[in-house]
């Protein structure tokens, strides 16, 4: 144990060793203690730094963060707060970075707001306990960011233990480029404070810093740096994804967009294709990188036999399971328990997985898989789509939320998320769809619109698509299968279906043909192709001609 300045830190595992700056600090070789003083957070007692998976627990269980479940996971709830919060995040609007960022989306705070607000965090962390993780966003040594995690919670430091990169040989003088500063505990004031309410995700690109507060729920972190790597890949002609990535024996990468509830996660974990990660890539003029060190998965009704690797790698000792209802008295999980949420979430090291690559790095991709899960039961289960349709799904960012799933969602909700992830996004939509199209285009990569929702009927009379169905129809246009099958164009989407697949049934690929009521579902289709065209306005005057000629018109 060190002190100074009056801070006690304890050192633990450390991370990495060599990178290329993203950001030139003013003072990069700031001593660890210099860096927190600097941050206004000199006065917290202990402050236990890069310790590793066993001590996190001890921490965590003696301090009542959480229970020890039956294979050794640890166990917590994160109380009202189950999700993100998106109408609690703001970016400091500052010279540096305003004019790159999507002020229509992205909510602007003033600097005195969060220059008061750190404050108060720091006077509430005087005499507190802090753990801190330096560790490293993105596997390519090119583009990587050094981050440091401060936060007043043990099993939040192991959540970013598991999710981001964690290189064994890291020495003490780990300069961090960006900062998160993370106090589920602290509520802010918003009569006192300027924000909207006590809970508060704040990005400063200036100070190179993000502030969370008034909420236990560890994504937060996670997609708040998933954010930061949103601003700064495209300034570096990178092109930055919500995805998952695996890779074949011949080298041959397929990526998997896909918003929550998908399958992107299921999907792109195959025991005959190794897992580059399962959420956030980078695509740069060398390939694919992942951005994490770990896995994010969803727990709800996980079924062992259906998705083995998951559900093996959420029974482990090191593995985070958030929200997740289990027997108070065998600790034994009950998944198909959502009474605290539908999201819960287990999140785990990657090499946790049988199936990996250790670099966490890819080629250029071959394939590109846009998943959704069409509660409207009208998409076809595949379709090849061409490039110019890539970029309006791309943009267009289509699923659909089921009664149940969310608090308020009633019925069949369609849902649009730009780039498959707009809350993440910070430039204008246009610069990464213009990014992806300009890598479409080179490397000359086939694209599909796979539906991973309902078949015969709408959700409540229809059934969901056999995951069994739709591995078989990925596995045959990965691997090249579908290259000479017929395809046949169907009338409301555009979307070019192939007449047959190998292992599916043939009355399974086209929709319609699902359907009893074929006039019920020529309504249903038009009724969502009528959505897809009035969401896809706020786009026209951005994009090319060619993308337009395919807009779904209702």
């Amino acid at each position: 144990m060190q002190a100074s300045e009056g801070i006690t830190f304890t050192t633990g595992r450390h991370c990495s060793s060599r990178y290329t700056p993203i950001i030139t600090l003013p003072n990069p070789s700031q001593s660890f203690d210099a860096h927190l003083s600097g941050l206004g957070l000199g006065g917290v007692r202990t402050v236990y730094r890069n310790l590793s998976v066993a001590p996190l627990y001890e921490h965590a269980l003696a301090r009542g963060e959480g229970k020890l479940g039956a294979a050794g996971q640890l166990v917590v709830e994160t109380g009202k707060h189950t999700g993100r919060s998106p109408n609690d995040k703001f970016f400091v609007r500052e010279p540096g970075s305003e004019m790159h960022i999507d002020w229509s989306v992205n909510k602007a705070i003033d600097a005195k707001v969060f220059d008061a607000l750190l404050a108060r965090v720091g006077e509430y962390l005087n005499g507190k306990d802090v753990y801190a993780l330096d560790c490293y966003v993105g596997a390519d040594p090119s583009y990587r960011l050094p981050v440091r995690i401060v936060t007043e919670y043990a099993w939040h430091s192991l959540f970013s233990r598991d999710l981001f990169i964690d290189t064994a040989d890291h020495d003490e003088n780990f300069s961090p480029e960006f900062t998160v500063v993370n106090v589920p505990l602290f509520e802010a004031d918003p009569s006192r404070d300027g924000t909207a309410s006590s809970t508060f995700i704040l990005v400063n690109l200036a100070r190179r810093m993000i502030l969370i507060g008034g909420t236990r729920y560890a994504g937060e972190t996670k997609k708040s740096v998933f954010t930061v790597m949103n601003y700064l890949m495209p300034l570096r002609n990178v092109l930055s994804m919500h995805c998952s990535a695996n890779v074949g024996k011949a080298g041959d990468v397929a990526i998997f967009f896909g918003l929550s509830g998908t399958g992107k996660t299921t999907l792109s974990s195959d025991p005959h294709r190794p897992l580059i990660g399962d959420d956030e890539h980078g695509w740069s003029a060398d390939g694919v990188f992942n951005f994490e060190g770990g896995c994010y998965a969803k727990m709800i009704k996980l079924r062992q036999e259906a998705e083995p690797e998951i559900w093996a790698a959420s029974h482990r000792f090191g593995t985070v399971l958030e929200n997740v209802v289990m027997d108070p008295q065998t600790r034994v999980l009950d998944v198909d328990d959502a009474s605290l949420t539908e999201n819960t979430r287990s999140a785990y090291p990657i090499d946790f997985l049988p199936n990996f690559v250790k670099s966490g790095m890819g080629g250029h991709p071959t394939t590109i898989v846009m998943l959704t899960a069409d509660a409207f039961g009208v998409l076809p289960p595949i379709a090849k789509l061409s490039a110019e349709q890539a970029m309006y799904h791309f943009l267009s960012g289509y699923t659909a939320k089921v009664a149940g799933t969310e608090r308020g969602v009633t019925g069949v909700q369609a849902t649009f998320s730009t780039c498959f992830g707009a809350p993440f996004m910070v430039h204008h939509p246009t610069v990464y769809a213009k990014l992806l199209g300009e890598r479409i285009a080179h490397h000359k990569v086939n694209c599909w619109l796979v539906n991973t929702g309902w078949t015969g009927g709408a959700y409540g009379v229809g059934s969901r698509m056999k995951i069994a169905y739709t591995r078989a129809m990925l596995n045959a246009a990965i691997d090249g299968r579908l290259a000479d099958v017929t395809f046949e164009r169907e009338p409301f989407f555009g979307l070019a279906i192939p007449a047959a697949v190998p292992d599916v049934p043939a009355e399974v690929l086209n929709p319609r043909n699902a359907w009893a009521d074929k006039a019920a579902y020529d309504a249903q289709a038009k009724h969502l192709a009528g959505l897809f065209a009035q969401n896809f306005t706020r786009f026209t005057d951005h994009v090319s001609p060619d993308v337009r000629a395919v807009a779904i018109t209702p």
